[in-house]
């Protein structure tokens, strides 16, 4: 049940026919496990913790720096040299006192991932390395929790869900992470941040689209981005939506399976 405070707190959900008492209690009774606090799980994490989740999981390992602050809008000056979880959870406790917050102040490998994964309902990609993506991917798979997923350019982002433990209307799977990307670009290839560059103002608004997907996944509203990759260039201004399928060949849910479990990332980078 809502408290009095929480009914206040929550007015403009509850006024909302797609939401409302029961959304918002779905809301306060999930478990949502955001992999980074960074970039992209900084406005993520801020919007959840703002819409009433009720559980919030961080997984990061890294501490705050100076050159952070640009864009991971969840941590402050003060904070810098203190662990990116501590931050946050300071931040969501300022916020929202209503919201619980467990953190998990490691890098997500292969011995964690599975237990990490398991303990919540969904699961938000916030990283920023392909090796981390494919596996949380898998992980998600195996475990059966849904993955809401985005990444980001310099001027740049997408964003799409997975659910690829569930098959679609006609009893076909649903795609994974490895049918839209089936190999990582060769090293190299993709500069990090830290050379690239990156508008701020890009992660806010990828970051505050993983808050709405995930906050969809849980209450069951709106079309789900299963399928669907959605892209935004901020220098043209514009959002696109592509569509994309389930590939046979992939070795997570095709049909000639390779993978059965994440013993694939005991010798070498995903793959």
């Amino acid at each position: 049940m809502l408290s009095d405070e929480e009914i206040q707190r929550y007015k403009r959900h509850l006024v909302l026919k797609e939401i409302g008492g029961q959304g918002q209690q779905q809301l306060k009774a999930a478990r949502v496990l955001v992999i980074g606090a960074g970039g992209l799980g900084s406005p993520a994490l801020t919007y959840l913790a703002a819409a009433g989740i009720g559980t919030l999981g961080i997984v990061d390992d890294d501490s705050v720096s100076l050159d952070n602050l640009q864009r991971q809008i969840i941590h402050g000056t003060e904070e810098v040299g203190k662990a990116k979880t501590e931050s946050a959870a300071a931040a969501i406790a300022r916020l929202n006192p209503n919201v619980a917050t467990e953190l998990h102040t490691t890098r997500l490998v292969p011995d964690n991932a599975m237990e990490l994964i398991e303990a919540y309902d969904i699961v938000v990609d916030g990283s920023d390395n392909f090796a981390t993506r494919y596996l949380v991917n898998d992980a998600c798979f195996f475990a059966k929790r849904p993955l809401v997923f985005a990444a980001l350019g310099s001027f740049d982002g997408h964003i799409t869900t997975f659910r690829a433990f569930e098959t679609d209307a006609k009893g076909k799977p649903r795609p994974n992470y490895r049918c839209l990307f089936p190999v990582p670009p060769p090293p190299g290839t993709v500069a990090p941040c830290a050379e690239a560059g990156i508008l701020g103002a890009v992660a806010g608004v990828m970051g505050t689209l993983l808050a709405v997907e995930t906050i969809k996944e849980l209450t069951g509203i709106g079309e789900s981005l299963v399928g669907r990759l959605l892209l935004y260039d901020a220098l043209s201004s514009r959002f696109s939506t592509l569509t994309y399928d389930w590939d046979p060949e992939n070795p997570l849910n095709g049909n000639a399976l390779r993978f059965h479990d994440l013993s694939h990332f005991q010798n070498a980078p995903a793959l």
